[in-house]
């Protein structure tokens, strides 16, 4: 392709992007309703022998490869927890892509490791963590999580288990409550103490961890013979955003020379808003935090915000030096090869800085006010209604609800529920997803998108209303 060829494709693709933002995607089914290998069928068997036309590229990339995207930037998406993304982050992702930097050490790209320094010198600010502390981007809260534990097992150990193997030092144990992210078994696992010393706890009413029964949990261990070393305290759980109380958590923690680890991946860009920094009171005993600004910060994925009170327990976990990574500046600068698992790591605080600065403080803030708003008025709309039911208190923008006509049974009511959700999502109106809270099939409505409207939650309300004023009629489920 030639630098005229380029410049061509390259104005049409971005008139392409700005149309699919601007209203585009409204057209389109929010979740893919493609068959499995539906589009794999529709690929050549074998790869061009000679190079094809950009022109024909993108039309296949628009007939076979748009109808099979779930389209997470679009305003009725309300499934899991949004990756966000904005017109500044994609300008700066652009720009990263045409640079194509490997910015593992500061020689190989100064400007990127100074700006994610700035930029999370900025995230401390903007969410009232502890000055003193120190923080990196890494690829996701499941990487971040990885490295909390493993700096909590180095630690415990005296940085001796990176050498002599996890086998020297068995029964360690990694705390956290039943509702939290999968990821925290996986990065038990990974850090080779096992899912047997995985041990989650159990909730108070709202789902929220348990001091008393985690401080039980860590004396019948340590009477066992058992080594707590970690624990994940979640603000914003991936079920319900419950919050679990901080304080108290890092005071057991800090009594008992545990790690403690905060996990506020989706629920944590809400401490921007002054009005909940409440949550995080005592984080000034903890050891680790995490929140993804690619989930509800605007910031395309991915962007996960690291931060430690301590950088010199990761980088005692973390660093390895071959002769062919020394360079002359050593340690007198940030080299973030040594802050995780990936030695290689692209450009991402570009973005992250584009956003900042093109929303500003109270920009951001106004979103999310925005999404807490409309959630609000769910919240609402259900607890008026006499067949739908609220099933987890609202402390942010998810909205956890069912329909349940006083004159039904659990059983037949989980059903239902369950086949509402499949057939709304299967309309191509809404994309929603489900957990289950106390054996209840529980409906998640998650109003976080970027660009959502009132008039899309109304939409959606609407959708709600008439699909289950419908199985209620045809007596179905």
């Amino acid at each position: 392709m030639t630098p005229e060829e380029f410049r061509k494709q390259a104005h049409l693709f971005v008139d392409w992007m700005a149309d699919y933002l601007e209203g585009g995607v409204e057209k389109l089914p929010v979740r893919s309703l493609v068959k499995p290998k539906e589009v794999f069928a529709q690929l050549p068997d074998s790869p061009p022998q000679e190079g094809e036309p950009m022109d024909l590229i993108f039309k296949d990339f628009k007939d076979i490869v748009l109808p099979g995207m779930t389209h997470w930037q679009h305003p009725k998406y309300f499934a899991y927890f949004p990756a966000n993304s904005s017109y500044p982050s994609l300008l700066a992702e652009m720009l990263t892509a045409t640079m194509g930097a490997q910015c593992m050490l500061w020689e190989t790209s100064p400007a990127a490791t100074e700006v994610e320094e700035k930029v999370m010198q900025w995230l401390i600010q903007m969410l009232n963590l502890p000055r003193d502390w120190d923080g990196c981007i890494q690829t996701s809260a499941s990487s971040s999580t990885l490295c909390a534990i493993i700096s909590a097992r180095e630690k415990y150990s005296d940085y001796t288990i990176n050498q002599t193997g996890v086998k020297t030092n068995s029964n360690l144990r990694v705390y956290s409550s039943f509702h939290i992210h999968s990821s925290i078994e996986k990065a038990v696992r990974i850090a080779g103490m096992g899912s047997d010393n995985y041990v989650q706890i159990e909730g108070d009413s709202a789902y929220a961890m348990n001091p008393t029964a985690l401080e039980e949990a860590i004396k019948k261990d340590l009477a066992a013979g058992k080594k707590p070393i970690c624990v994940v305290a979640a603000i914003g759980t991936t079920s319900s955003t419950a919050v679990d109380p901080i304080h108290a958590i890092a005071d057991i923690c800090h009594r008992y020379g545990i790690w403690l680890h905060i996990d506020a991946a989706y629920s944590g860009t809400a401490l921007i808003l002054p009005e909940y920094r409440h949550l995080i009171q005592g984080i000034e005993l903890a050891d680790s935090f995490v929140f993804n600004p690619h989930k509800w910060m605007f910031t395309n994925f991915d962007c996960s915000a690291y931060f430690v009170k301590d950088k010199h327990a990761l980088l005692r976990a973390f660093t390895i030096l071959p002769e062919y990574l020394k360079t002359k500046t050593g340690d007198s600068v940030t080299n973030y090869k040594d802050w995780g698992v990936q030695l290689g790591r692209r450009f991402r605080a570009l973005k992250l800085w584009f956003v900042i600065r093109n929303f500003g403080v109270s920009g951001i803030q106004a979103k999310l006010r925005h999404h807490m708003n409309l959630a609000e008025e769910v919240e609402t709309k259900i607890n008026e209604h006499p067949d739908f039911e609220m099933l987890a208190p609202r402390l942010f923008n998810l909205v956890c609800f069912r329909f349940a006509p006083s004159d039904w049974d659990e059983k037949r009511i989980n059903r239902v529920n369950e086949m509402m959700l499949h057939e709304m999502n299967e309309s191509g109106q809404l994309f929603m997803t489900h957990t289950i809270l106390d054996g209840k099939y529980t409906l998640r409505l998650v109003i976080g998108q970027t660009n959502v409207e009132r008039r899309h939650v109304e939409e959606a309300w609407t959708l709600i209303l008439e699909t289950a004023e419908k199985f209620k009629q045809e007596n179905l489920g």
